[in-house]
């Protein structure tokens, strides 16, 4: 795990589960930056493809640990472990879908639950309002949007 004064990352491997048959394990880096404090992103690197970055609420990632969480293009759960009732589960599945297309992971919930702690160390969890310049960024990725729904169209 790196950290700096302003961010945390980290790589961690997790199973890319293709079908029930099918699983592959693939290198992904979490990253946490102190002036975008309320976002996560992980990056996934596909064999043969580019690397993939979603980002999403830290929050999520942190609930999704615990409980099943999300209602959109992210959604964490914990993973039950069979006749394990009132333990921890030690992963969790990471779904992302963009439109009818989904990827499924399973990943570690130590190295997460390690990373997280990290993150609350650089900035606290309910703290970020305190550092982030919400409306400024708020801009910024809004102009971010438009710049590439005007090239794509």
């Amino acid at each position: 795990m790196r950290e700096s004064a302003q961010s945390v990352q980290a790589e961690v491997m997790m199973s890319f589960l293709v079908s029930e048959e099918l699983s592959f394990r693939i290198p992904v880096e979490l990253r946490y930056v102190a002036a975008d404090p309320y976002a996560v992103r992980l990056t996934f690197h596909l064999p043969g493809d580019a690397p993939v970055t979603w980002a999403f609420g830290r929050e999520l990632l942190v609930d999704g640990i615990a409980i099943p969480c999300g209602d959109g293009d992210v959604r964490i759960e914990p993973v039950e472990l069979v006749g394990s009732e009132g333990e921890m589960p030690g992963e969790v599945h990471i779904k992302l879908q963009v439109g009818g297309d989904q990827a499924l992971f399973r990943a570690g919930i130590a190295p997460l639950i390690a990373f997280l702690d990290r993150t609350d160390r650089l900035v606290p969890l309910g703290q970020e309002r305190a550092l982030a310049d919400f409306e400024t960024h708020l801009d910024e990725e809004l102009d971010k949007i438009l710049a590439e729904e005007q090239s794509a169209g």
